[in-house]
C-alpha cells in the first residue's frame, strides 16, 4: 500500500513539476516567467530611471544614498520642462505634423501594396526589388540628391518636403509598410475578387469595398509604426523641414532654450539632470499613452497581417 502511495506521489510530483508534455509544468513556467520578467526589466529600467529621477531635487541627485525614492517630489521640474518645450502648443504641432505624414504614407502604401499583390504588369519583379532596396539604403546615401530635388521644387524647409514623398509612397520606411500590405493582400482569395467583378463591381469598388475592410489590421499596424517612426525621427526632419517642428527636435535644443527662458545666474534657475529627464519623459509620454490605448489592436493586427511570415 505504501509503495502504491509513493508511486502516486511521484507521478503527481512529476506531473506538477514537468507537466504532461513539459511545456505546462511548474519548472517550465518558472523559467519562462523569469525570462519575461528579466527582459521586461531591461527594457523598463531606463523609463523607470527617468521617471524617478525627474522628480528629484538637486540634493537628491547628488546624494549617493538616494536611488529610487526621492525625499521630496519636485513638480517644478516638469513645470520648467513644459515651459521650455512650450507645451501644449508643441504637442498639438507635433501631432498635427505626424498625423499628416503618417496618414499619407499609410494610404499610399496600401494602394501600392495592393497593386503589387493583385496585378501583373511588365517589370513587376524588378520594381518590387527596387522598392525593397529603398529600405536597405540608408537615408544618408540619398540625402544630397533629395536636397537638390526639394530645393528645385521649392520644398526645402517646409513640411511638404516630408508630406509629398509620403503621398507617393516614398516616406520614411515606406518599403516595409508596402511589404506588410503586399503580404496581407496576397492572402485574399482571388475567387472573392472575381465574384465581385462578375457582379459588376469596378476595380476601384473592389479595392474600396472588399480589400480595405479586410485590411483594417494592416492599416492599424502600419499607422502605428509610421506614427512612432515619424515622431522619433529627428535627423531627416531637421534636414528637410528644419526648425523645431516636433517635440524630439525641441528636446535637442532643450539646453539652449532653457538658458534663454531661465538665464544663468538667476536664483534657483540652474539646469540640472532632473529637469532634462522631465523633458525626456514629456517627449515620450504621448507615445506611451498611444501604446496603452492601442496595444490590444496592435497585437491583434500583428497576428492577422502575416508580418511574422505566416
Amino acid at each position: 500500500m505504501k509503495n502504491i502511495d509513493r508511486n502516486l506521489f511521484k507521478i503527481k510530483a512529476k506531473r506538477f513539476l514537468l507537466g504532461m508534455n513539459f511545456t505546462d509544468g511548474f519548472i517550465y513556467k518558472i523559467v519562462i516567467y523569469t525570462l519575461l520578467i528579466s527582459f521586461s526589466y531591461i527594457y523598463l529600467y531606463p523609463v523607470l530611471f527617468m521617471l524617478v529621477n525627474s522628480f528629484m531635487s538637486v540634493d537628491d541627485l547628488i546624494n549617493p544614498g538616494i536611488k529610487w525614492i526621492p525625499t521630496t517630489l519636485q513638480y517644478s521640474n516638469y513645470e520648467r520642462a513644459m515651459a521650455v518645450l512650450q507645451i501644449p502648443d508643441a504637442i498639438f504641432g507635433t501631432v498635427s505634423y505626424v498625423l499628416k505624414v503618417s496618414l499619407s504614407v499609410t494610404i499610399s502604401s496600401a494602394i501600392i501594396g495592393y497593386g503589387f499583390a493583385k496585378y501583373n504588369f511588365p517589370l513587376k519583379k524588378i520594381m518590387f526589388a527596387l522598392m525593397l532596396a529603398t529600405f536597405i539604403l540608408p537615408s544618408q546615401v540619398t540625402m544630397v540628391a533629395n536636397m537638390l530635388i526639394f530645393k528645385n521644387l521649392g520644398l526645402m524647409s517646409t513640411q511638404n518636403a516630408m508630406i509629398l514623398p509620403a503621398i507617393f509612397g516614398q516616406g520614411i520606411n515606406a518599403a516595409i509598410y508596402i511589404l506588410i500590405f503586399y503580404q496581407f493582400f496576397k492572402t485574399i482569395p482571388g475567387v472573392l475578387m472575381e465574384s465581385a467583378e462578375i457582379d459588376g463591381a469596378s476595380q476601384t469598388g473592389i479595392f474600396l469595398k472588399i480589400a480595405i475592410p479586410l485590411a483594417i489590421p494592416s492599416f492599424i499596424i502600419v499607422f502605428l509604426f509610421s506614427f512612432v517612426w515619424y515622431w522619433n525621427e529627428t535627423f531627416v526632419t531637421a534636414l528637410y523641414v528644419g526648425g523645431q517642428v516636433t517635440l524630439p527636435l525641441k528636446l535637442q535644443a532643450f539646453r539652449a532654450s532653457y538658458n534663454t527662458l531661465f538665464p544663468p545666474g538667476s536664483p534657483g534657475s540652474e539646469l540640472n539632470e532632473a529637469i532634462l529627464l522631465a523633458g525626456n519623459m514629456i517627449t515620450i509620454l504621448p507615445l506611451l499613452v498611444l501604446y496603452f490605448i492601442a496595444q490590444r489592436y496592435f497585437t491583434e493586427s500583428i497576428d492577422r497581417t502575416g508580418i511574422t511570415g505566416e
